[in-house]
């Protein structure tokens, strides 16, 4: 029923007075009252009126009587703190309801539509409508909407109007009937009857002059000053043509041309060669008709013959003193003289005399060395291992480090947080994004649930820790010692406790709660909005949040931590109580109740990121035992003897002949008879199955390998190195890969040592009177590396060596090619050290100290081991079982060798791979490919992504899984984030305007005013939240004014009241003060003064005299990935640099994670660095595969992080492995001739062509197929980690090395490689030796029928 009020109402109330109570605890009702407005009862009162309303109310008569303006003052003062920092909401407020409940003309504008009977039998108001033009209603709203609440980091509508985003909306909250609110119903409709008129006063505007009006930027956003325009951190460059960037185009349009001009000038340059070469010939043919090799071979690289060498007759022996590879027929003797290296010369030597020392000595020189590894293996009782994730991860000294410890020390370590995720595990599904699950769940609010979940938390704030500790003793008070507990779960808004609530009932009340957190406060009285305790909430068809439909519940519990070790001890014991409790929870929860929760405590994370069980450790085994046995398997292929015959023939034998044995008519054998044809029960087996194997020599190489790593351990252990899991999981793949293809390199090279200078070797066609005999095994040793001589006779050196000389002159050729590779990957690894991050640092210490030893090892006591293995293979002693001795068979001393004594690989290289890869076109297609190549892998490199996926880092079968499976799904509150300021004083004015934002005379660019402009651009900031402002808390707190402001004793005001003192004992610090407290900031404290109030709160960092430094908080924008993280970060920084830049102070952010994403912010400079560590081999061949691996990084979805960036360093290693032992072999394949020789090109071909010949089958077996194979096994692994960090970045390294080691580098050194090393005595009479005796080895450039011969 509506009661009518007076028409025309001008000067007539529609209530007035109090008529009694609705309940026991109501605030005082109204009385319905339609008579005209009375004066005040007395000047008192009018003194009241105007002190709480304004000089409006000065005189005249009012609607309202003494006790509702006492009413009106105490609910002024509630909101009082949230509203005074921005006069024209806090006047406008006071106004507004000042103006309904004492406006003469009341009447005119409010209608009393119901009545209701109280405690005191009388007559009161129980609804109304109060018409509000809307032209006012959104001038209130708007002088509010913005006005911030510091301490909770929201805004005071959250409070005042319960987050309304409009004026309607924030006129209802405050009209609706509630506890805390009004204690009866106003309605304000939208369109009132004709004969009311709605309350239109001009509402004071936030942005307007007088100082009873004008707001501060922080609560009135058009007033503040606007910030330069700054793109995101994430936004891409503004330039593109098309769909590609301007780089990719340049780089496209770039290729294109250059391979346009590559095609146009291969044409030309080769007809122009063509003629200067056919003009050359002609001259030089002209005098040299009867050269006695005029009707040879086409060989280049045959022996040059001198002008003055014209006689037919001379003999084998002179003519193979002039043999070499890297002249020509026609070059005169001047041009191919070969230049003297002394280095080189000097290395072959010192080699030379360290492989005979260790030959001749090997037990002591197993002794010497392995006393040496003993000494450094004494380091491992230094041995830690390094788990800490941030001292891991981030370096001591970076600036996030820094600052990370500057904030503990001055403001306590951030809260630890123990964090539960409930959904319902009925109908539970996962859509796939990106590589990640998004958990697709039916809505988890039910009263079952909820009950259930009660007495989970329940069970959860009874827990005890073995000690005795429960939540309550380790959690955060923010009330002090004897407050609550900071838990944020749905539960709260219910008091914990459901017994006042049913079925029919919770649903309402939580809407109501999640509508309007500030009426349903938890224990530690700070609302709780609804993103802190519902994820997954849509948005329903009419705009609204659908919370009952809410998919999960965030539940939080704030767990205090401190630097002291036992309370951090305490707070850690409990968590893993929680952990254990919650693990077992989550095993019964779907039986129980049809739920299923994810979680993570506060020790979760570095506990998981630890765990070694569930790892793939068999995987990784099993990967190194594959790599292990191709080696040791391997290495002995290719060593038989030279009329050993293979097992697959001997087995076809057997299986012809084995018939006869069951033949009655089978013939007696007779000394005529081929005993190859005789059947026998039993397959006979090649003699190399046995006695060539080198199974034991590989699995000692091999052994030396984790030798060299442990020793390299226990040195750095020594020194106070920590080892990390990268080192352990990756090292040894590493020392394999760098040291296995020396092993190769080698045994190949003794194979070929032996293959013409062991007891199988065949004797030379002739011998001149000059000749020697063979040198006999106990004769004296001398270096062929001694002599200086250019040209020594090749048939007058010994052909039968002893195994110790054989043994030195393999360490002599190839040890320098050790020494090259090593120092390089050595000196690469070490500059790795450079790099700040303790686990690069650490890993590449360890690297180039394994690198180094393991090469040590090699061309010491793995030299011993190849000397007493080549005695037990000459002495037909059994591989693994030395004791064994085959018997001795009979030796055609006078029979012709057969077969090239040469493995598959070389024979295929030699015969298709290098002749089809150094033909011109093949060289050019080669060159486009890979310049296509790295022209793509510059253009996928814009695309690689930053950051390491905390999924990918865990055992697969984790819990913490599906916890960051759910923290991305559901939880839409970003981490907090603070900025310190210090350096500068905060005691003077100056310094305070520069730090302050709600105050009149703050600077326009202080630090509040620079937060709150960035919060309002968070596509570039991150910044989602009002930043709360200690200074300007701390001087409202001064505010008398306030209901809750400093206070002091009357009786001392020296000293200060505690929250529990009686009022009558206190008084406002400020009462009194001249001039009075004011938003001018004129008569604030300063300096002494200062300093006495200056424990305001936990922001501030206060020393002896002076404050040290003071942070201001706000929040991050929800972060969803990896990229979020990083851009945050950046922009962060960005913000703080702005800040110090206009203030004078120094101003740096932190958040929890910054530390670990600290490395984001320099890894791409790190790597660039990586592309200028390469110095001794090809840099081009070597930057070019780490290009490449980079390139493929973005297509297989690789982030950049440290484990790829210590992939990349590896990278390094494997591409100087590749292409050092090409290029030396290169340059050791002879003299070069001038570079505008006609013939240069084809001296070159050769060359590269041997080069391939002599170490590219070790490269290949020693590096690509060991490390395909363990990749292979790697495969398997069920750890994303392994998955993408490692058996993809490594197939990819291991492809691109191969290939660019391999493929291009031949190519490049064959059209631009420079002059090589002098022809060594050793390599002459090799080469000499196998011409003259017509072996499988022709040149490259012989004619067809040599080559044919190939195949004979």
């Amino acid at each position: 029923m509506a009661l009518q009020a007076v028409l025309g109402g001008t000067g007539y109330c529609s209530m007035r007075a109090s008529c009694g109570r609705k309940g026991i605890f109501g605030k005082p009702l109204p009385c319905p009252y339609d008579g005209p407005a009375v004066e005040p009862e007395d000047d008192e009162a009018r003194s009241l009126l105007v002190s709480v309303c304004g000089e409006a109310f000065a005189k005249g008569p009012v609607c309202c009587t003494t006790d509702q303006v006492e009413a009106l003052r105490d609910n002024f003062n509630q909101v009082e703190a949230l509203i005074s920092p921005c006069p024209a909401c806090r006047n406008n407020f006071r106004s507004f309801f000042c103006t309904f409940t004492c406006s003469p003309d009341q009447a005119t504008f409010v209608n009393i539509t119901s009545t209701q009977t109280t405690t005191s039998n009388e007559t009161a108001v129980k609804s109304l409508d109060f018409h509000v033009a809307k032209e006012y209603g959104e001038g209130f709203f708007d002088s509010c909407k913005s006005v911030q609440m510091g301490t909770t980091n929201g805004y005071a509508m959250d409070l005042i109007g319960g987050g309304a985003k409009d004026y309607p909306a924030f006129f209802k909250f405050m009209g609706d009937e509630k506890a805390i609110g009004s204690p009866f119903q106003i309605n304000f409709p939208l369109d009132p009857p004709p004969e009311f008129k709605p309350l239109n006063s001009t509402p004071r505007n936030c942005a307007d002059n007088d100082l009873e009006s004008r707001c501060t930027c922080i609560d009135c956003p058009t007033i503040c000053p606007s910030l330069p325009y700054v793109p995101a951190p994430n936004e891409e460059a503004a330039c593109h043509i098309g769909l590609v960037s301007c780089l990719s185009f340049v780089l496209i349009l770039s290729y294109s041309i250059a391979v346009l001009g590559l095609i146009i000038g291969f044409i030309v340059q080769r007809t122009i060669r063509a003629r200067r070469e056919r003009a050359y010939e002609q001259v030089a043919l002209s005098g040299e008709t009867s050269s006695p090799r005029s009707h040879s071979r086409g060989l280049v690289g045959a022996a040059s013959l001198a002008h003055h060498l014209e006689d037919d007759s001379i003999g084998a022996q002179s003519e193979s003193r002039h043999l070499g590879r890297g002249a020509s027929l026609l070059d005169p003797t001047e041009t191919v003289q070969p230049r003297q290296y002394p280095l080189n010369n000097f290395l072959r030597r010192t080699f030379y005399h360290i492989g005979l020392f260790a030959a001749n000595s090997p037990w002591l020189t197993f002794a010497v060395v392995f006393l040496l590894v003993g000494l450094l293996n004494i380091g491992w009782k230094k041995f830690e291992i390094e788990t800490d994730p941030v001292r891991l991860w981030v370096a001591p000294t970076s600036e996030s480090k820094v600052q990370k410890d500057f904030f503990d020390e001055n403001f306590g370590p951030f809260y630890r947080t123990e964090q539960i995720f409930v959904t319902a595990s009925e109908g539970t599904g996962a859509r796939s994004n990106s590589s990640l699950s998004v958990l697709d769940t039916n809505p988890v609010l039910s009263w079952d649930h909820l009950n259930y979940w009660l007495d989970v938390e329940t069970k959860i704030r009874n827990l005890c820790s073995p000690s005795g500790y429960r939540l309550s003793d380790v959690c955060f008070k923010p009330a002090g010692p004897r407050g609550a507990c900071v838990v944020q779960s749905v539960l709260a808004w219910f008091g914990n406790d459901l017994d006042d609530y049913n079925e029919d009932t919770w649903a309402e009340h939580l809407q109501n709660c999640a509508q309007s957190p500030v009426d349903c406060l938890p224990d530690f009285q700070q609302p709780l909005a609804p993103h802190y305790v519902l994820g997954g909430v849509d948005e329903a068809e009419d705009g609204r949040k659908a919370f009952l439909e809410a998919k999960a519940l965030v539940v939080t519990y704030v767990v205090a931590d401190s630097l002291d070790s036992e309370i951090q001890a305490k707070a850690m014991e409990w968590e893993t109580t929680l952990r254990e409790h919650l693990s077992e929870l989550s095993k019964r929860i779907a039986d129980e109740s049809g739920l299923q929760i994810a979680f993570s405590t506060g020790v979760s994370l570095e506990e998981e990121l630890n765990k070694s069980t569930n790892t793939d450790v068999k995987i990784v085994v099993l990967s190194y035992l594959a790599m292990f046995f191709y080696v040791s398997l391997t290495l002995g292929n290719g060593s038989a003897g030279r009329d050993d015959e293979s097992a697959l023939s001997l087995l076809k034998q057997w299986a012809r002949n084995f018939p006869r044995l069951f033949t009655r008519s089978a013939p007696p054998p007779s000394m005529s008879t081929d005993s190859r044809t005789i059947p026998h029960i039993l397959p006979r087996l090649p003699r190399s199955l046995f006695t060539g194997s080198k199974f034991t020599l590989g699995l000692f190489g091999i052994s030396l390998v984790i030798l060299s790593v442990s020793s390299s351990v226990g040195f750095f252990s020594l020194m106070g190195v920590k080892v990390t899991l990268i080192i352990a999981e990756v090292i040894p793949f590493l020392v394999l890969a760098v040291g296995v293809d020396n092993v190769f390199i080698l045994v190949h090279e003794l194979d070929r040592q032996n293959l013409f200078h062991g007891p199988n070797a065949a004797a030379p066609i002739s011998q001149g009177a000059g000749s020697h005999t063979p040198m006999s095994p106990t004769h004296s040793h001398r270096s062929p590396f001694d002599s200086t001589q250019d040209e020594v006779d090749a048939a007058s050196m010994p052909l039968l060596l002893s195994p110790e000389e054989r043994v030195a002159r393999t360490l002599a050729k190839m040890g320098p090619s050790i020494l090259l590779s090593t120092i390089t990957e050595t000196v690469a690894f070490a500059l790795g050290a450079l790099v700040p991050m303790p686990a690069v640092r650490n890993f590449a210490l360890y690297a180039a100290g394994s690198v180094m030893l393991n090469a040590i090892l090699q061309v010491t006591v793995f030299i011993s081991a190849m000397s007493m293995d080549l005695k037990r293979l000459e002495a037909s002693r059994v591989d693994c079982f030395p004791c064994i001795r085959l018997p001795s068979r009979i030796a055609l001393l006078d029979g012709p060798p057969a077969g090239s004594g040469l493995g598959r690989i070389a024979r295929f290289i030699r015969r298709h791979y290098a002749p089809f890869l150094l033909k011109p076109i093949v060289k050019g297609t080669v060159l486009i490919i890979f310049a296509g190549v790295f022209v793509a892998s510059i253009i996928s490199m814009q695309h690689i992504q930053l950051g390491l996926d905390q999924r990918l880092a865990l055992p697969s079968d984790s819990y913490l899984v599906p916890y960051f499976n759910n923290l991305d799904a559901y939880l839409e509150v970003g981490p907090p984030v603070y900025f310190v300021s210090q350096d500068i004083d905060v005691t003077g004015r100056s310094g305070q305007q520069a730090l302050c934002g709600r105050f009149t005379t703050c600077d326009d660019y202080s630090i509040a005013n620079l937060l709150e402009a960035e919060r309002k651009r968070p596509e570039s900031s991150f910044i989602s939240e009002p930043s709360a402002s200690w200074i300007d808390d701390f001087f409202g707190w001064l505010d008398p004014g306030k209901e809750s402001c400093c206070r002091v004793r009357k009786a001392d005001p020296s000293v200060f009241c505690g929250e529990r003192e009686r009022e009558r004992f206190c008084q406002p610090c400020y009462l009194g003060k001249v001039p009075a407290w004011n938003i001018t900031m004129d008569g604030l404290p300063e300096d002494e003064e200062f300093m006495r109030y200056a424990s305001f709160g936990a922001a501030l960092s206060v020393g002896d005299d002076e404050i040290i430094a003071s942070h201001f908080r706000t929040f991050h924008s929800p972060l969803k990935t990896q990229g979020d993280f990083i851009n945050a970060f950046a922009a962060a920084h960005r913000i703080a640099d702005d800040i110090t830049q206009r203030t004078g102070s120094t101003v740096f952010p932190y958040s929890l994670f910054y530390v670990f994403f600290d490395q984001y912010a320099h890894i791409i400079a790190m790597t660039q660095e990586v592309w200028d560590w390469p110095g001794i081999c090809p840099r081009g061949v070597v930057a070019l595969t780490v290009v490449t691996v980079m390139g493929v990084m973005a297509v297989w979805g690789i982030s950049l992080n440290a484990i790829s960036l210590v992939n990349l360093v590896i990278s390094l290693g494997i591409a100087v492995e590749f292409c050092a032992h090409i290029a030396r072999a290169f340059m050791s394949a002879g003299s070069g001739l001038p570079v505008d020789h006609p013939a240069g090109q084809k001296e070159r071909d050769e060359r590269m062509w041997t080069a391939l010949v002599d170490v590219g089958p070790s490269v290949l077996s020693g590096i690509t197929f060991t490390k395909l194979i363990g990749m292979s096994v790697l495969a398997l692994t069920r750890s994303k980690l392994l998955e993408v960090y490692y058996f993809r970045m490594w197939l990819t390294l291991i492809i691109s090395g191969a290939l660019h080691g391999l493929v291009l580098l031949p190519v490049v050194l064959s059209i631009a490689g420079g002059s090589g090393f002098p022809q060594q005595e050793a390599d002459e009479e090799w080469m000499s030796h196998a011409i003259r005796n017509d072996y499988d080895y022709p040149p490259f450039l012989a004619d067809d029928n040599s080559i044919a011969s190939d195949y004979d």
